[in-house]
């Protein structure tokens, strides 16, 4: 049940950056939860791992490099899924700090413990 409100919580942020960062569009909007799935599989299973090892880079950036990593990641998904473009990087790291951000903040005020 927690994967499903994590998958939630993250598609509708998708779908609120979408609305606010320019550059950044989805076509149907059903391609909003699949973005979301992806964002969440990536949160669960890769994530720790690539925080293992870009450990030394956000040692020195005071983990700054992870902002880098979240906006490479929906920059990516933005070129593989169709449906969801992402036409520049600053797009990409603004609309992942915004996911990231509306993420933090619905958890906090849901008290969701994930």
């Amino acid at each position: 049940m927690k994967i499903i409100l994590h998958w939630i919580i993250i598609s509708v942020a998708v779908l609120v950056s979408t609305g606010i960062v320019s550059g950044i569009s989805v076509d149907p909007l059903w391609v909003v939860l699949i973005v979301g799935a992806c964002l969440t599989l990536f949160n669960m299973f890769i994530k720790p791992v690539v925080n293992i090892l870009t450990l030394p880079l956000n040692i020195v950036t005071l983990g700054l490099f992870s902002l880098v990593v979240n906006g490479l990641l929906f920059w990516y998904l933005g070129n593989i899924i169709k449906g969801f473009n992402v036409e520049t990087f600053s797009a990409a790291f603004f609309g992942a700090l915004l996911v990231s951000v509306i993420n933090w903040i619905l958890k906090k005020v849901f008290h969701f413990d994930f």
